[in-house]
C-alpha cells in the first residue's frame, strides 16, 4: 500500500480562498469569522448562488457585488482511513477479528482532497473512523498536513476510568478539535450499556471540555436523547452535535416519538444537528429524499437555521461503496432541494455554521 503522507503532488488549497483562512491575514485572530453581512453576500457571489440570489431579488432583498466570489461549503463530517496498516493499525475496539482487508472502499485524505477540490468543498471536519479504535494518529497527521482546510474529532473509550485525560491529550498534544462519542453501539445493555452517558463522573469529562473548548458530536439513537439533554443541561458551555439527525427511522409507523425527543433537545442553545446521512435515515433511501422533507422542516423550524450542520460520510469513489451520492449531489441537496431554506440559511448550512463552531 502506498502511504497517503508520502505523496509529494497532493494538491494544495487554492490561494484565492484565503479570506476564510484566518492565519493567513495576520489581522484576524484564529477564532475571528468572516462578518455575517460579508458573509452573505459572499454566498450570493457564488455561482452555486445564483438561483438563490435571484430569488432574493425577486422579494426586493439587495444583494451587493463585492470583489471575493468565496462561498465556503464545509463537510462537518468526514470519515477517512489510512491505507497503511503497518504505519496506521485497524484494533477496532467492537471487532477483535477485524483487519484493513475487511474494509470495503479505501478513504485516504488524497482522496478526500481530490473530491472537495472538484467540488468546490472549503473544510472539513475528519471524524475519526470506528476501523482504527481510540488510535486517532490518522486523524491528527491529516490535520498536520492541512491545518487552513481541517478539523479533527477523535474517538476515545467513554468507559476508561481516565477519559478526561485522553480528551486532554488528543487536543493539546495532537491538535485535536474535539471528540465523538457513539451511544448508539450501547443500548440495550449491548458492550456493558450506556449507563456512562449520564453517569456522575462524566462529569468531569464535560468540565474538561469547557476547560478545552472541545466540540463533542454524538452518534446516538433518540430513545438516549433524555440521557443526553441532562448533560448539556448542567454543561451549557460545551457545544455539543446529534450526528445524523440521531438516526432516527423514518420508515416506521410512527417515528412522531423518535422526532419528538430530538426535537426537544432544541431548547438547549449549546446543541446542533447535522442534516446528514439521509440515506439510512429516510424510508426510501434514495436520493433526493422527498420523505424526509417535512421532518427536515421540523427540525430547522425547531432548531432554526444556525443550528443545522452539512455533513456526508466518506470521501470520492468510497461514497458509492457505502451506498451513498456523491459529494456534489449532496451539496446540492442543501443549495436546490429542501425548499423551505431561504437562500441565507443555505449558505449557514453549507458552512457558516461549521465556520463559526469550529473557528475555520
Amino acid at each position: 500500500m502506498v502511504d497517503p503522507f508520502l505523496d509529494d503532488d497532493v494538491r494544495r488549497y487554492d490561494e484565492g480562498n484565503s479570506m476564510l483562512l484566518p492565519d493567513k491575514d495576520p489581522s484576524r485572530s484564529s477564532k475571528q469569522v468572516v462578518d455575517r453581512r460579508e458573509f452573505v453576500h459572499a454566498s450570493f457571489r457564488s455561482v452555486a448562488a445564483l438561483t438563490a440570489a435571484e430569488s432574493l431579488l425577486n422579494k426586493g432583498e439587495e444583494v451587493i457585488a463585492a470583489p471575493s466570489p468565496t462561498l465556503p461549503i464545509i463537510d462537518s463530517h468526514m470519515h477517512v482511513w489510512a491505507n497503511d496498516s503497518t504505519r496506521y493499525p485497524f484494533p477496532h475496539p467492537y471487532n477483535k477479528d477485524f483487519k484493513y482487508e475487511d474494509v470495503p472502499h479505501e478513504a485516504t485524505l488524497k482522496m478526500l482532497i481530490d473530491d472537495m477540490d472538484r467540488h468546490g468543498c472549503s473544510h472539513a471536519v475528519l471524524v475519526q473512523v470506528v476501523y482504527h479504535g481510540w488510535d486517532n494518529t490518522y486523524v491528527a497527521d491529516c490535520l498536520k498536513k492541512y491545518p487552513d482546510r481541517l478539523r479533527g474529532h477523535g474517538l476515545i473509550d467513554p468507559m476508561d476510568p481516565k477519559v478526561a485525560d485522553q480528551l486532554e491529550f488528543w487536543m493539546k498534544e495532537h491538535g485535536l478539535h474535539g471528540m465523538r462519542f457513539s451511544p448508539i453501539y450501547y443500548q440495550n445493555g449491548n458492550r456493558g450499556g450506556d449507563h456512562w452517558l449520564d453517569a456522575d463522573e462524566t462529569h468531569r469529562l464535560w468540565q474538561r471540555a469547557k476547560k478545552l473548548d472541545a466540540v463533542f458530536n454524538f452518534f446516538i439513537g433518540p430513545q438516549q436523547l433524555p440521557k443526553l439533554a441532562k448533560m448539556v443541561q448542567a454543561h451549557p458551555e460545551v457545544k455539543t452535535i446529534v450526528d445524523h439527525f440521531s438516526q432516527i427511522d423514518l420508515g416506521v409507523d410512527d417515528p412522531e416519538p423518535d422526532l419528538s425527543l430530538l426535537l426537544s433537545m432544541a431548547k438547549y442553545p449549546n446543541v446542533w444537528v447535522k442534516v446528514s446521512e439521509l440515506t439510512s435515515v429516510s424510508k426510501s433511501g434514495e436520493y433526493p429524499f422527498p420523505d424526509a422533507y417535512p421532518y427536515v422542516k421540523r427540525v430547522y423550524e425547531a432548531f432554526g437555521p444556525d443550528r443545522l450542520l452539512f455533513g456526508t460520510g466518506y470521501p470520492g469513489s468510497a461514497r458509492a461503496a457505502y451506498q451513498r451520492p456523491p459529494l456534489d449531489k449532496e451539496i446540492d441537496l442543501v443549495q436546490n432541494k429542501f425548499p423551505f431554506l431561504s437562500a441565507t440559511d443555505r449558505a449557514k448550512i453549507l458552512g457558516g455554521n461549521a465556520q463559526q463552531l469550529w473557528g475555520f
